[in-house]
């Protein structure tokens, strides 16, 4: 899956408020988008008569798209089916083919975003190598590099307000990324004897709660985002550090 918010060489980059997709060079002013990826145009076999049919070659991936885009414009109650339609090139009652309104579509967004948010993790934390502290803390910096670079997906997944039994494709995805983290958290318990392991779960939950506050607060984009002294990943490390102290499985 190409994920749209990795610049190219070409690219100055995402952010800034604004997403620059995989298709370099198609924004032409504001809220245009000229969709050559996504649409083909081809002869009409109406008697040669010259008139073109239009085609959208991939209508459910471009309206993924347009959703990033106004997510990142107005935020992830900002938008319609309409409004998504219309980024698109589409009629208005094109995109019900494949969501039937824009809380299915966000949904779809969201999902998404935690497939990729697994992905990340689990290349950051990798089985606990080469070190299972040292892949630990990296797990930690990934998860505050998703929130920065790829911040209309985050609000999607964090702060859109579906119900996640609503919308079970989303569930369990966001499930695949958590289990990274309990995971990695049941590796560090295991350095400590048995009658004086943590419970892995408590673990994985209150440092979540950590890393997504510091993401939340510190690391996304936008006039909301407070300023701090030092890096947020600095923040994080050292939180972390004082965390697994006291339990026991750092040096203090």
């Amino acid at each position: 899956m190409i994920d749209p918010y990795q610049p190219g060489p070409d690219s100055p980059g995402r952010f800034g408020g604004r997403a620059i997709f995989i298709c370099w060079g198609c924004w032409i002013s504001h809220g245009t988008y000229v969709k050559h990826i996504y649409m083909s145009w081809s002869g009409s076999s109406n008697g040669g008569s010259g008139r073109r049919g239009y085609h959208h070659g991939n209508l459910r991936e471009a309206l993924i798209d347009a959703a990033l885009e106004l997510i990142s414009a107005k935020g992830p109650a900002g938008f319609t089916i309409a409004e998504a339609a219309r980024l698109a090139g589409v009629s208005p009652a094109a995109p019900y083919r494949h969501f039937r309104d824009a809380e299915a579509l966000l949904a779809e967004v969201a999902m998404r975003g935690f497939d990729l948010f697994a992905e990340r993790l689990a290349k950051a934390w990798n089985n606990g190598r080469p070190d299972p502290m040292r892949a630990f803390e990296d797990l930690g910096r990934a998860y505050l590099t998703f929130a920065r670079q790829m911040p209309a997906y985050y609000v999607a997944m964090f702060d859109s307000r579906l119900a996640t039994d609503a919308h079970p494709g989303m569930q369990a995805a966001g499930d695949r990324a958590f289990n990274v983290l309990r995971e990695a958290s049941e590796q560090i318990a295991a350095t400590l004897p048995q009658e004086r392991r943590p419970p892995s779960l408590m673990m994985a939950l209150h440092i979540w709660a950590m890393a997504h506050g510091i993401a939340s607060l510190f690391v996304r984009p936008g006039p909301s985002r407070r300023k701090l002294p030092m890096a947020a990943e600095d923040l994080l490390e050292a939180g972390l550090l004082i965390y697994l102290q006291s339990l026991g499985l750092a040096g203090g």
